[in-house]
């Protein structure tokens, strides 16, 4: 399905997604963009539905491009006290914050988010797959946080964070089982199916 350049007409949207919120370890990471309206690049997808290679090479591209972009992260200390749901919103209030244009309208992925300040926004489900500022997004997000678990798999190799990015792989989750948690895992998650980790927040 062709990516459709915006949702209002006539206003400054930016489009906002989040990348790692599944992950038992490290940040939630959220991007805000803002497009031109004539914005095309054939790579241009949900970033899940691309390859590595293609979001590393649009993601130059996508910020040459961009009227704005901007980057918001939440760690996982924060995760585990208000909540994964919660975290991936602030994150992306964090991103917008940031855009050094402030948008009229703001489109997010997704079917719930935290109503930024006095900026009307719509919920959209799958809107990485159907909104081009959404989709750039979620390219900026996935690629700064992959690049951020690249850099921390080489304080804690043990997880093979370069590999699996903090998600629930079967590699991951032996390495927990065998060696514990890190200090970057979330504790609130279900790390492994018969131990829940107890944290006094």
């Amino acid at each position: 399905m062709r990516l459709k350049n915006n949702f209002s007409k006539y206003l400054i949207e930016a489009g906002c997604d989040e990348a790692g919120r599944g992950c038992l370890a490290g940040p939630v990471v959220a991007a805000a963009v803002i497009l031109p309206k004539t914005f095309y690049h054939k790579l241009l997808n949900d970033s899940k539905q691309m390859t590595k290679e293609d979001r590393f090479e649009l993601e130059p591209i996508i910020k040459e491009k961009a009227i704005a972009y901007a980057i918001g992260i939440v760690d996982h200390i924060t995760i585990d006290k208000i909540n994964i749901l919660n975290a991936s919103f602030l994150a992306m209030h964090r991103a917008i914050d940031q855009l050094n244009l402030t948008p009229e309208f703001l489109i997010i992925d997704g079917n719930r988010f935290n109503a930024y300040k006095n900026i009307a926004h719509e919920c959209i489900i799958e809107g990485d797959e159907k909104y081009k500022s959404i989709a750039a997004a979620s390219v900026l997000a996935k690629v700064y946080r992959d690049k951020l678990m690249n850099e921390l798999h080489l304080e804690f190799p043990e997880y093979k964070w370069d590999s699996n990015k903090g998600y629930s792989t079967e590699l991951h989750r032996e390495a927990i089982a065998k060696f514990g948690p890190s200090t970057l895992h979330r504790m609130s998650f279900r790390l492994l199916p018969e131990i829940q980790f107890n944290l006094d927040l």
